[in-house]
């Protein structure tokens, strides 16, 4: 038990302090009062001689006499007796006629007895209700402070976190270094009449390295640096939000200029009125006063505010109009060198044989974050460290990667020979298929071992990063997901339900392309519908398909078409190639895991499906002959210097767009 937290409980000195009062209350009565015998022996004393007064009190049954000479040691004792005795000791009162007399006292409550019997109650719900606050305020001294905020202020000694600790988000550290510079030197910007924005909002997926970006912010910024969560504004009491926004930023405004950090602002930045049953109260007065604050009546208070958030789409839009959140920041999962930089930092401090080459891992781990980056180098180190051996070696690298995309590998998983051939013809359909295109990026990767969920799985990367993908890659794309499920149906003619996941994979690219990115000639360049994923909160319930019964149906009939046509296609190819195709499963029995060099070897005399005929949105528009223009090539100091706009990343099937992975039947 941890002695510390309970010394801070309130409730233990509220126990001591009672039970020292009642201990202290039965000692003095016990010293100062009547010495209390039985009541044969108070008999006794009235027939003697040695009585000289007595008090009987009613309602207590008891007797208290004054002696002339001590009874064991006191001249004062006293004795109860019971209702049925009470005659005989009235009597043996009158016999003994003490010298000073005799009295029947009545008790009668005194107004000080009556108002210690309130005000103890009183006291004790009062420290049991002071008790509760101070427990949910994480500490009794901090009741008083119910509505105060709970940022914390970065200091001096706490360790620093500077932008050279940053890799793979140069455009969103080169938009901080203005904010900076203006607290460093605020009268450059305001010379030729700049205003630094009042509001930073870091978007991007979990992981990407918001958090950390704020954490420079305050390695690098001289001003004081206050740090909160969305979910310390937010409690069970209506008004307390609001009074902790409002005393956060009058801690900064007092400390002036000053960078407040919000991080997950969505918890308390929702879109205001939106979900069943209308809004939450407590929230929405939290997020009023915060846009009073942020863009209120005091234009002049130097408080600049950056807050961090997965869901951009959810945030009320008067949060992010131009004078709050002027400017928005998305970080993104890194690119090619983006990754490898974050390698280089995270690899700092772990001894790498000099075998390892960071910019092979990089290229191996496409659409990973920073948090997944850093995890690959973390698992890597372990398995090293298990293993006791004294260099992290490619080895390492490479189950590492595997275990952050699959999950680790599952050893005590025993399969049969007959399941175990149906996976290598299973995962053996799908590199076929992808290799047998001509839009698909190589496959470098292929294992029939159990990994997390998965029976086994196909890794195909790309060789460089692709912001967007054409109409016959993610056909290729379609091909590759159904080879699995192509080639159990050739070799067994009964097909598994390891294709699940494959089946939900291709009908979901093949709905986005006839939905969002009209890629079919029945339906054309029509968005269908809006952007799928839950509904917040029920901002979405309730409204109706935004097109008819008639064109459903016509969706439904481009999807199957779709799929139906991949299907076709990964029949051709595996029809055409099932001698690679028993090669390939046979490898993959004797060896369980092939990498890039061994299914290269194999692929050798692959037949690749013709090309497709040529798409057109619409027959009746004719067909330019003529071709693009020549890309001209760049200065290298140029090329380096400017970079073009990121697109939308691309993902393929499986985690991380890395690869492909079969599902343990049901």
């Amino acid at each position: 038990m941890d002695l510390k937290k309970l010394t801070r409980n309130p409730l233990i000195y509220v126990a001591v302090i009672g039970l020292l009062f009642v201990g202290g209350f039965l000692l003095i009565s016990n010293l100062a009062g009547p010495k209390q015998i039985t009541t044969q022996e108070g008999l006794k004393l009235l027939a003697g001689e040695t009585v000289t007064q007595v008090i009987n009190t009613d309602g207590d049954q008891r007797v208290d006499m004054t002696l002339s000479k001590e009874f064991e040691g006191s001249k004062t004792v006293q004795f109860y007796y019971v209702e049925a005795r009470a005659a005989d000791v009235v009597a043996a009162i009158d016999e003994a006629n003490p010298k000073e007399g005799y009295n029947d006292a009545v008790p009668r409550a005194s107004w000080f007895d009556g108002f210690l019997s309130l005000l103890i109650p009183m006291l004790l719900l009062g420290l049991l209700f002071w008790w509760l606050l101070s427990s949910m305020q994480g500490g009794g001294g901090k009741v008083m402070q119910f509505g105060k905020s709970k940022a914390k202020l970065v200091n001096k000694e706490t360790p620093t976190v500077t932008f050279a600790d940053v890799a793979g988000a140069d455009e969103a550290i080169e938009e901080l270094h203005e904010i900076k510079e203006f607290l460093q030197d605020p009268a450059k910007f305001q010379a030729i009449g700049a205003r630094i924005p009042k509001g930073v909002l870091l978007y991007g997926p979990p992981g990407t390295g918001k958090t950390l970006l704020a954490r420079a912010v305050a390695g690098e910024a001289g001003a004081p640096f206050y740090s909160i969560s969305g979910s310390d504004f937010v409690e069970m009491f209506v008004g307390v939000g609001a009074s902790r926004v409002r005393d956060l930023f009058n801690q900064a405004k007092e400390n002036a200029p000053a960078i407040i950090f919000i991080d997950e602002i969505d918890a308390v930045g929702r879109h205001r009125g939106a979900g069943l049953g209308g809004g939450n109260d407590e929230r929405e007065q939290t997020l009023n006063q915060m846009l009073v604050e942020m863009d209120g009546f005091d234009p002049n208070a130097n408080v600049i505010v950056i807050a961090a958030t997965n869901r951009p789409d959810i945030l009320d839009p008067a949060l992010l109009r131009p004078g709050r959140f002027d400017r928005q920041i998305g970080v993104d999962a890194p690119d090619l060198k983006g990754r490898q930089r974050i390698l280089e930092v995270h690899a700092k401090g772990k001894p790498l044989s000099k075998s390892v080459d960071l910019e092979v891992v990089a290229r191996k781990t496409p659409g990973f974050t920073g948090a997944d980056l850093a995890n690959v180098l973390n698992e890597a180190a372990l398995l090293t460290a298990r293993s006791n051996a004294q260099l992290i070696d490619n080895r390492a690298l490479d189950e590492a990667i595997d275990r952050v995309i699959a999950g680790p590998q599952r050893r005590t998983r025993v399969m049969k020979d007959k399941e175990k051939l149906i996976t290598a013809y299973h995962e053996g359909g799908h590199a076929l298929a992808a290799a047998a295109m001509n839009y698909t990026d190589p496959v470098t990767k292929i294992t029939i071992l159990p990994r997390g969920k998965a029976l086994g799985y196909t890794m195909v990367l790309p060789l460089d990063d692709k912001y967007s993908v054409t109409r016959n890659e993610l056909q290729d794309q379609l091909t590759y997901a159904m080879g699995g499920r192509v080639a159990e149906e050739i070799v067994f003619h009964d097909p598994t339900t390891g294709a699940s996941n494959d089946i939900e994979k291709a009908t979901s690219i093949a709905r986005k392309m006839v939905l969002e990115y009209g890629m079919t000639t029945e339906l054309g360049p029509v968005k269908l519908g809006s952007e799928g994923g839950e509904p917040f909160a029920g901002r979405d319930m309730g409204r109706g398909r935004e097109y008819s019964e008639s064109i459903a149906e016509r969706v439904d009939v481009e999807v199957r078409a779709l799929i139906e046509q991949a299907h076709n296609e990964a029949y051709q190819v595996i029809s055409d190639n099932r001698d690679i195709l028993d090669k390939l499963a046979l490898a993959l029995l004797e060896e369980e895991t092939l990498d890039h060099n061994r299914i290269a070897e194999i692929f050798t005399d692959v037949r690749k499906l013709p090309e497709r005929p040529l798409w057109l949105s619409s027959d009746e528009r004719p067909v330019s002959e003529r071709p693009p223009i020549e890309v001209p090539k760049k200065d290298v100091s140029l090329a380096a210097s400017v970079e073009a706009p990121a697109a939308a990343p691309r993902t393929q099937s499986g985690s991380a767009g890395a690869g492909h992975a079969r599902p343990a039947t049901a």
